[in-house]
Formats: C-alpha cells, structure tokens, sequence
C-alpha cells in the first residue's frame, strides 16, 4: 500500500474521489454545518436570553463590541491550528507515529500558553479597547464583565478547538460534533440557570459560556488521553517543539492573518455602529446572530469543496475537480437564494426572538432586509477560495480577501460614513466589498490561478 492510499484510509477520504458527486459534497457538508452551527450557537444563546431578560442594553453589551473583539483572538487561533490539523493529517497518513506525538504534544501545549496569554490580555485591556471602539457608557459596564468572565475561561475554548482539529486530522469528525452539541445544550440550561432564575445578570451568561466550553474541553483530552493511537495525549509530554511549532504557524499563518483582517475590518464597522446609539447596537447585535445563519452555511460550502478539489486533485480526476465546483456553486447559489427569501419575508418576527423592543426590530428589520437580498453577490468569494486552498494556493486568496474585503471596507468606513454617518451607508460597506473582492477573485481563478483552464465554457478534447 503506497503513501497515499494510506493517507486516505486513515483519513476516510478514499470515497471522495468516487461516486455521486453532489452526494459527496453533502456528506462533508453537513458534518461542518452542524458543527459551526452549534459553535455560533453558543454567543446566540447568550443573546437571546440576555435580551429577553437583562435588556437592550446588555443585548448591545454581549453580542456588539464583545463578540467582535473576541473573534478578533479567537479566530486568529484557530487559522493558526489550522496549521497542525494539516501537518497531523500528513504524518498520520504516512504512519509516522513519533511526528503525530511531537504535533499533537507541541498543539496543545501551544493551545495553554496561547490561552494564559489571552486571559491576561483580556482582563486587562477590556476596558481599553471597549472605550476606543466608542463604546457608549450605558453598554460599557456590562461589556466590560461579560469579557472579563470570558477570559477566564478562554484556555477551555482553545484547548478544545485544538483538540477537535487533532481528532478531525486522523478522519474522527463525530466525536468534536458531540461535544459541541453536548456543549451546547449544557450552555441553554446555565444560562437559564444564571440569567433567568439568579441575577447574575450578563455575567450569568458568561459563566454558562465558559462553564459548557470547559465540558468540551474535558471531553476532547480525555478522548486523546484514552486512545492507544499514536495521537494519544500524555500530560508528562507535554512541552513545546520549536521546529514542530514554526512549521504549524507557517502553515496556519494566512489563515490567521485573513481572519484578523476580517475582525478589524468588523471592529471598525462596529465602531462606526456604536455611534449611531445603543437601539442601533442592540439591532445590529441581533442581526449579526441571524447573518450568521447564512455564513454558517456558505462557509460549510466552501469547506467542503476544499475537501473535495484537494483529494480529487491530487488524485489527477481534473474533470471531477471542475464538476464538483460547478455543483458546488450551484448548491450554495440555490441556498442562498432561499434563504434570502426567508430572511426578507419573515426577518422581522426572527427579531422577536432577541427582543421585544419595536424600535430595535424596525432598525434591525431594515438591515435584515437590505443585505439578504445581496447575499449571492458573496458566494463566489468562498467557492473560489476554498477550491484554490483545495490545490495548495493559500496566499493569494488571502491577498484578495484582504484587499477587496478588509481593505475597502475601512477606508469606506474611515473616509465616505463621517460624511453620511447613518446605517445605510455604514452596512453599504458589505455588497460594495463583495461584488469587488468577487470580481478580483474571477480574474485570478479564470487566468492566473492552477484552475484556469476553466475560463472556457468547454473543454476541446484532444
């Protein structure tokens, strides 16, 4: 058995280069879908009970600034362990027993020093980044306790971000989901608990957040401390390797960085919210919960079809490379459009969900209904970028993402809304950025990319 087939054994990927090919892409879909569901979950939750039962102004405290600064951590952590899942995934393939010990040992302790350091950042400079992203003083306070628990906690969130990646690598993609569902669940009972039945207020929230991220975590070292796989987790060995470590950063590096454009890109925009009053917070809080719903899905999308185009290219079935691109698209095109529908007819009793206030569901209906209908401008931004990253072309997606999407959208912000200061002109930043970043992203795919051969509507056979 050669290398390859190896890898694709201990993967159980082998099936994804054969078969009905819409059906393949669902069978990696759905997995992902249900996983980054239950993961937006969590801060949904937080903002429909703090909502409901703290107020607007805690609504505006749990799900705005906090949400944003938060991501801006998070998400750069895990586009960094990205990087091992990779490096796992190929020394698992190849049956290298002492390279997956090294990985898994140097993920996870990278997993705690990363977590210590951003508790530290966290509690103390909260205040601070709060107060510079205009936070109004009515939120101020509640934002500042919701992040400070948070923080706390956040070693639990990244241990089991780690750990679901090290499970995912070696082909286990049930078990992360489980937790994440048990998770959850655990999450929805603590914050009735701590919010709803004590008034502990949006610090209840917090400690249910945390509390349920802890269970996961426990849950993904104990599964990596049980298993006599070479990726079993032995607390003694715990230590950083250098050269292990530079070559997952290196890898998860793009990653990272497209993820931290992308939460500034957000943090400036919020800031440009959080001067338009706390209704406008609170609305756009609530639709952020919402929104997210569609990206969830898109990104399960284009996750799918990395998947897809880097077995089938690797294994050299081009013309199953282009198919399953083309039904991929088509598929979240088709998802798009009726989900948009949906958001645009029946948004603003979503709303209701979060709220009872008719000033926040008016504002936050009008953004509903103004985005949804642009949704599909979006698409094309991850079906392309997740096919190219299928082929080992990272750097130049994340260039473009960064350019098209993060870039434009500040200097829209920082040079056109001082001018225009309302939401129209502030969530005008989304479709603008989306058209562009998709046109920049055709051009490349369709004449300089590794798939360009695809600019033709047919292939002649020679």
């Amino acid at each position: 058995m050669n290398q390859t087939t190896k890898a694709q054994d201990a993967l159980g990927h082998n099936g994804i280069t054969e078969g009905v090919i819409w059906k393949q892409l669902l069978l990696f879909f759905f997995p992902i879908l249900f996983g980054t569901f239950f993961q937006q979950l969590y801060n949904t939750i937080d903002a429909v009970i703090v909502g409901r039962f703290v107020g607007k102004e805690a609504l505006a405290a749990v799900g705005g600034p906090t949400g944003t600064l938060i991501n801006l951590l998070i998400g750069f952590f895990i586009g960094l362990s990205s990087g091992a899942t990779v490096i796992i995934s190929q020394h698992y393939g190849a049956n290298q027993k002492d390279k997956v010990s090294q990985a898994v040992h140097t993920a996870i302790t990278f997993s705690i020093v990363s977590g210590i350091i951003f508790t530290i950042i966290g509690i103390l400079f909260a205040p601070i980044a709060l107060k510079a992203m205009g936070t109004p003083d009515e939120i101020l306070h509640y934002a500042v306790a919701f992040m400070r628990v948070y923080f706390i906690g956040i070693t639990a969130n990244l241990i089991y971000n780690m750990g679901a990646g090290i499970l995912r690598a070696v082909g286990d993609s049930k078990r992360p989901l489980y937790f994440l569902i048990a998770s959850c669940f655990t999450n929805i009972v603590l914050d009735i608990l701590f919010v709803v039945y004590l008034p502990f207020g949006v610090q209840g929230a917090a400690f249910a957040t945390v509390l349920s991220q802890l269970l996961s975590a426990v849950l993904v070292v104990l599964v990596l401390m049980h298993t006599k796989e070479s990726y079993r987790l032995i607390p003694r060995n715990l230590k950083i390797d250098t050269g292990m470590l530079k070559r997952i950063i290196r890898i998860g590096f793009p990653a990272g960085l497209q993820s931290v454009m992308y939460s500034f890109s957000n943090i400036i925009i919020q800031s440009s919210i959080n001067t338009l009053g706390t209704n406008t917070i609170a609305a756009w809080t609530a639709y952020g919960k919402i929104d997210s719903v569609f990206f969830t899905i898109v990104s399960a999308f284009g996750i799918a079809i990395t998947t897809f185009v880097g077995q089938n290219y690797g294994a050299g079935k081009k013309d199953r490379v282009y198919k399953g691109m083309k039904v991929c698209m088509a598929m979240c095109f088709t998802s798009s459009l009726i989900l948009s529908f949906l958001f645009y007819a029946f948004g603003n009793h979503i709303f209701l969900l979060f709220t009872t206030d008719a000033t926040v569901i008016s504002i936050g209906t009008n953004i509903l209904r103004y985005l949804a209908p642009v949704y599909i401008t979006y698409i094309s931004i991850e079906i392309c970028s997740g096919s190219l990253r299928g082929t080992g072309d990272c750097w130049i997606p994340m260039l473009l993402t960064c350019m098209g999407v993060c870039l434009l959208r500040v200097v829209w912000i920082w040079t056109v809304v001082p001018r225009h200061r309302t939401i129209e002109t502030v969530i005008f930043s989304y479709p603008m950025t989306w058209v562009t970043t998709s046109v920049l992203f055709l051009i490349y795919f369709f004449f300089f990319s590794r798939l360009k051969c695809l600019r033709l509507p047919f292939r002649i056979k020679k």
